[in-house]
């Protein structure tokens, strides 16, 4: 590998080496660059030809060099002959002008190493394309190599040499005298063109007078270069030393003959003996054999034959051979007409370009691409000619690939698409806009093919606003999408809104309809569907395009309308324009189709959202319920007043539990029911069930440390029963302590009739008072405890030895009574307290029972005579006190001892010691409750 990089090194460079060397010095080099070794041509093959441009315009030609080193094998005379041959034919050739001969763009310019002269740009000689291939560079060029000549190329480039001859002839006045393969040049554009003008010959008349020709003889000892090429000199000018306008005829003959046999001339001439070789000749061409002119085509072959005569008068002259029907080609003639453009009219031209699409099929692309598009172009800048023009330029442009379109087409199309006259040159871009786009760069659509296309939306011209709104969805997805928002939409709905034409607002709708799916989806709620509202007329194609548009937004998954836009905006607007007059029934039936799948899907939407939010509220309901059923259970443990039950439950937004005493009274069981506030489903109450399991299954495992429980809920403001009866309570046991003389006995467990009408206090006897507070301050008696009994059996020295327990099932049965009755009348109880708390009454301080509940009964009843049940024990469990250490209730509350129930009856001699102990509890009461 490396050694083939090396070898292709120094290969490079030896070729830059040899082309510097030569070309070193010569003064085109000053306004010309020379680029790379691309052909051979001229006498012999000695000319190498270049590209190249002009250093000022940048202008490609083709700078044609003669290296002196290839004649240094020759004396100096020779060297001579051979510069002063060349130099004359550069110099004649600069002379001439004639779209026929090759066009000079530098005179020549001699240096000591080299000749140089530049012209038009050139691909090859003919010689070289032939596969004559000499003084060219190695390897071969692979386009001189690969070059096969189409048929129509070969006609027109033979009629091309003969026009040359013609003008020679007849204009000029002057015989080629070499005329031959080395001495055609094909230029870039593929027209054939005669130089080599190194052995012409004037005519020495003047110019009225019949032209006379003069030649040298023929000198076997000068150099080759200094003499024409044998092979295609006509018989006469080497045996009698004349030649006229007929020689170059012969010329032609064989160079056709050359053309269809592979660059083989009719006879192989012995540069050495040539005169006889030339006498060989005259025979054989006088007898010409059928197989000589086998290869070339026999429309021609006759007219080959006469060219090849001996005779010179026999040969056709060069304006005879432009006319023979070889040349009748359509390609021919259409490449012809094509050079000859500058001597027509504009009529002309027009007429011929509407029929040029018909031929451009049948001609080669090379030749469409490299001879006629040129030729094209060239009328761009007639605007008169752009529209007859741009279809064959834009028929070309299809047949091209994307690198001959971008190199060879888009540089001339660039100027014609900001053309704004005539308008048919928007119309013919908008037809072939596809072409346009699928072969143009992306930055060249965006800064050529756009803009146009904003103009052509704009035009004044109806068809041009159709055909325009019609093409844009095909190339939506290349526009940008800020182009298109600030500057495609804009221009679409301004030409709904302000046009006169059904067509080009019905083509609006549809084209906005089309291009959606490249919109943002708040572009078009916020901009295309209020858009929709303000077009004025109501004609059914309108209608329909306006509900497409809706339909579209609607059923696309990337857009959508939201329920709130449909509902406010969307339907109201589509109702109103279904009911319209103008549409049949199948639109009719279209637009219902479409609000009724509104509607449903609004529907759906929004049920799903409701639905959710129900969901979240019933999850937030439950959490709610969990937490009150908690602080429930917690309140269950907190005791209260069995009186007052109702009341606190309402405050603490808890259910209140049963009294727990195990007692029987008029022969029915005491229970506590708590009534549900919320209707739960069967799942949550099964789940609740499981929650309230688990938690009696802790508490029964650990006891729970007291704490404050808030209300969870509360519609009304309760009072403070606590506090109320524990003031009326410190009264009360102020008042006993007074009245001291008075005897208290303990006749089954009643009050002796010091307090006939103090019913409150009438279940307790001495010990209610002794004690100085009852259970409405805050202690509850329930089965809901935590199994505690109190630590000191008889903490207040004289209360174990009582003669009489208090009735406890009748308190129990008193709560359920509260509960379910109406509240009890303690109007009787004001008097006692009036002197100490007149401020509440005990009937405000009663708990008003619930809506929809039977009030209890009268509690009076209950502790007037009846017997306290001293068999039955008491389980009771203190709970903790809103405000006060759940201690207090256990070790201070005589009636949560067991053991104080469990003594016999004692004599009523006790009653001394326990006002002394109730004196002792009022003085604890103070220090604690202040």
């Amino acid at each position: 590998m490396e050694s083939m990089l090396n070898k292709l090194k120094s290969t490079v460079t030896k070729v830059t080496a040899d082309m510097t060397s030569a070309i070193m010095g010569n003064p085109v080099t000053r306004e010309f660059e020379v680029g790379r070794h691309i052909a051979s041509g001229g006498p012999g093959m000695s000319w190498r030809i270049y590209n190249g441009t002009k250093k000022s315009t940048k202008q490609e030609v083709a700078v044609f060099v003669f290296d002196k080193k290839i004649i240094d094998r020759y004396q100096k005379f020779e060297k001579d002959q051979i510069i002063d041959s060349l130099k004359k034919g550069v110099q004649q050739l600069t002379r001439l002008r004639h779209p026929r001969l090759l066009t000079v763009q530098h005179p020549l310019e001699e240096s000591r190493d080299c000749l140089a002269f530049c012209t038009e740009p050139v691909f090859a000689s003919l010689a070289n394309v032939l596969g004559q291939w000499d003084n060219l560079p190695s390897p071969v060029p692979t386009d001189i190599k690969e070059y096969k000549l189409y048929d129509v190329e070969t006609k027109y480039g033979l009629l091309q040499v003969s026009e040359g001859l013609s003008f020679l002839h007849s204009g000029v006045k002057m015989v080629h005298g070499n005329l031959c393969t080395e001495n055609i040049i094909l230029n870039k554009s593929g027209a054939w063109k005669i130089m080599g003008f190194d052995f012409s010959i004037s005519s020495s008349n003047s110019s009225d007078a019949e032209p006379k020709y003069v030649c040298k003889e023929w000198d076997p000892n000068l150099p080759l270069l200094c003499l024409p090429n044998p092979e295609y000199v006509a018989p006469e000018y080497i045996l009698s030393v004349s030649c006229d306008v007929s020689s170059d005829m012969y010329s032609l003959g064989v160079l056709i003959h050359a053309v269809f046999n592979e660059g083989k001339p009719v006879f192989q001439v012995n540069k050495q003996d040539i005169f006889k070789s030339f006498s060989r000749q005259l025979d054989q061409l006088s007898h010409l054999s059928p197989g000589v002119l086998s290869q070339i085509p026999e429309e021609v072959r006759e007219h080959v034959k006469m060219l090849l005569s001996v005779t010179s008068n026999v040969r056709p002259d060069a304006d005879q051979m432009t006319k023979i029907p070889f040349f009748d080609d359509v390609g021919a003639m259409t490449l012809q007409y094509f050079d000859s453009l500058f001597q027509r009219d504009n009529l002309q031209k027009s007429q011929f370009y509407k029929g040029l699409p018909k031929v451009l099929p049948k001609l080669p692309k090379r030749v469409v691409i490299y001879r006629i598009l040129p030729a094209l172009a060239s009328e761009f800048v007639n605007p008169d000619m752009v529209p007859f023009v741009l279809p064959n330029v834009l028929l070309i442009a299809e047949e091209c690939t994307k690198e001959e379109y971008v190199r060879l087409v888009l540089p001339d199309l660039t100027p014609v698409f900001k053309q704004q006259e005539p308008v048919q040159i928007l119309l013919i871009f908008l037809q072939k806009m596809d072409l346009l786009l699928t072969k143009t760069p992306p930055e060249d659509i965006k800064n050529s093919v756009l803009p146009m296309v904003y103009r052509a939306v704009e035009a004044p011209s109806i068809q041009i606003q159709e055909l325009c709104l019609n093409i844009i969805p095909t190339f939506a997805n290349l526009i940008e999408y800020p182009s298109m928002k600030n500057a495609l939409i804009p221009r679409i709905k301004s030409a709904c809104l302000q046009t006169s034409s059904l067509a080009v607002r019905v083509n609006s709708l549809v084209c906005l309809g089309k291009i959606l799916e490249y919109l943002d989806k708040w572009f078009v709620i916020d901009e295309i569907l209020p858009f929709l509202q303000q077009i004025p007329s109501r004609e059914p194609a309108v209608l329909m395009g306006i509900l497409g548009i809706y339909k579209c937004t609607f059923t696309h998954k990337k857009l959508g309308i939201p329920k709130e836009h449909l509902a406010g905006k969307s339907l109201p607007h589509l109702v109103s324009l279904s009911i319209d007059n103008n549409l049949n029934l199948n639109q009719f039936n279209s637009f219902m189709a479409v609000i009724k799948d509104m509607l449903s899907r609004m529907e759906a939407e929004h049920k799903t959202k409701l639905e959710q939010l129900h969901i979240m509220q019933e999850q937030q309901r439950s959490l709610n319920i969990t937490n009150q059923l908690n602080q429930s259970e917690e309140t269950k443990n907190t005791p209260s007043p069995a009186t007052k039950v109702r009341d606190i439950d309402e405050i603490f937004g808890g259910s209140s539990g049963s009294a727990g005493v195990n007692g029987n009274q008029n022969g029915s069981s005491s229970t506590v029911s708590q009534p549900s506030r919320v209707s739960l489903t069967l799942e949550e109450k099964q789940r609740l069930a499981k929650e309230q399991e688990q938690a009696a299954k802790l508490r029964s495992q650990q006891p729970l440390a007291p704490q404050s429980i808030k209300p969870a809920t509360t519609t009304t403001q309760a009072k403070d029963l606590t506090s109320s009866l524990l003031n009326n309570m410190t009264s009360l046991n102020n008042l006993a302590l007074t009245s001291g003389t008075r005897t208290m006995p303990m006749q089954g467990g009643t009050i002796s009739s010091t307090f006939p009408a103090a019913p409150t206090m009438g279940g307790m006897g001495t010990m209610g008072v002794s004690n100085g507070f009852n259970s409405p301050m805050g202690f509850q008696t329930g089965s809901m405890g935590m199994g505690m009994r109190p630590a000191t059996p008889g903490l207040y020295g004289g209360m174990a030895t009582t003669t009489s327990a208090p009735n406890f099932s009748a308190l129990t049965q008193n709560q359920n009574q509260n509960q379910s009755g109406k509240p009890p009348d303690m109007s009787a109880l004001d008097s006692l307290f009036t002197s100490s708390k007149p401020k509440v009454s005990l009937n405000q301080m009663a708990p008003k029972p619930a809506q929809g509940t039977t009030a209890p009964a009268p509690w009076l009843s209950q502790f007037g005579t009846g017997q306290p049940s001293q068999t039955a024990p008491i389980q009771a469990t203190p709970m903790a006190m809103t405000g006060v250490q759940g201690g207090f209730g256990m070790q201070a509350n005589p009636f949560f001892n067991p053991q104080n129930f469990s003594q016999p009856v004692a004599s009523s001699t006790m009653n001394t010691g326990m006002m002394k102990q109730s004196a002792s509890v009022n003085n604890d009461f103070k220090d604690l409750f202040g």
